[in-house]
């Protein structure tokens, strides 16, 4: 037998939105709002005391948000996943009274705006291979090498040569796509590769308007780059990179 466990909540807006929306959230339970405070929580009732992070519960949790969001409640603070409360007074006690001065803060900079993301990956094997070929002086001192006994001196030496070679070449494409996209964004956020493969990944803060022209951007640096590139972008999703929340 399902027990109810309290409310999961899903995401904060500002302003007030329609009671009950045509959301099915995790457990295809039913999405409502409930306003506090002033402000408006998306949530649904909770069917287990913790959720596990599947990609199935993940993506429900997502939709929610997206769905939301295209129905025209664009300024949205996404929660994390698997936030599930007993009540609204531990809304009130633990999120709103310590950090209500901060959501509003959160409001204001995402207001009119909406996140979108790039991934760059390239073929690592290949780039150090176009890397040698339009490089003679490199590949000279490559190929001198190969068969003899080397000192580590010389290891090391030709491997430093050999990165840093790549590392600006790396760069190169980074510093088209930031030159490019940058004006566009009120704030950028760059993260850590996730594979060995991926060499850039960041996430865009751009007026809602704008994405027409940051899509045809990312295409034309795409031509640009030819297969040399994989690219992964993402025009449509709620904003977690800039709504963090910090003690």
């Amino acid at each position: 037998m399902i027990m109810d466990c309290g409310f999961y909540l899903y995401g904060i807006f500002p302003d007030a939105i329609p009671t009950t929306i045509a959301i099915k959230g995790l457990d295809s339970q039913p999405v409502y709002s409930q306003v506090i405070d002033g402000l408006t929580f998306l949530y649904s009732e909770a069917k287990q005391e913790k959720y596990l992070a599947s990609r199935r519960n993940l993506i429900s949790h997502e939709k929610v948000l997206e769905q939301a969001m295209q129905e025209g409640f664009c300024t949205l603070l996404p929660l994390r996943f698997g936030l599930v409360v007993k009540s609204w007074d531990t809304v009130i006690t633990q999120l709103i009274q310590p950090y209500k001065e901060r959501l509003q803060e959160l409001f204001q900079k995402l207001h009119g705006t909406r996140e979108v993301s790039i991934k760059i990956f390239w073929d690592t094997k290949a780039e150090l291979q176009a890397m040698m070929e339009s490089n003679p002086n490199l590949r000279q001192q490559r190929d001198q090498m190969e068969g003899k006994a080397l000192s580590m001196e010389e290891v090391i030496h030709i491997g430093q040569l050999i990165e840093s070679n790549l590392a600006a070449r790396k760069q190169s494409v980074i510093q088209a796509f930031f030159n490019e996209l940058k004006p566009l964004a009120n704030e950028v956020i760059e993260s850590d590769p996730m594979t060995e493969d991926m060499i850039y990944n960041a996430a865009f803060l751009i007026p809602w308007d704008k994405e027409s022209l940051f899509s045809e951007r990312v295409e034309a640096i795409d031509d640009r780059f030819g297969e040399r590139l994989r690219i992964r972008y993402n025009n449509f999703t709620a904003p977690y990179t800039f709504a963090q929340i910090t003690a």
